[in-house]
């Protein structure tokens, strides 16, 4: 315990002496003098297809389209 109120006041001391932060740069993205760069607006829906509900299909059809060829090996 003696140890332990010394150690957290030397701790608060070398918090408070930590260096200051350094000078923002003309091309630093948080400066205000920054440029900025135009981008084109691009919808974010563009390039997506569209999925709309197709009516049924008999399932052996589907089945056997999907399953392996005989003779082939997987």
């Amino acid at each position: 315990m003696k140890i332990l109120v010394p150690s957290m006041f030397a701790l608060g001391v070398a918090a408070c002496a930590a260096q200051p932060l350094p000078e923002l740069s003309p091309t630093d993205a948080s400066s205000p003098e920054a440029p900025t760069v135009v981008a084109p607006y691009q919808p974010v829906m563009s390039g997506t297809a569209s999925h709309v509900p197709v009516g049924l299909k008999p399932w052996r059809e589907l089945n056997d389209r999907v399953a392996p060829r005989a003779g082939r090996s997987q």
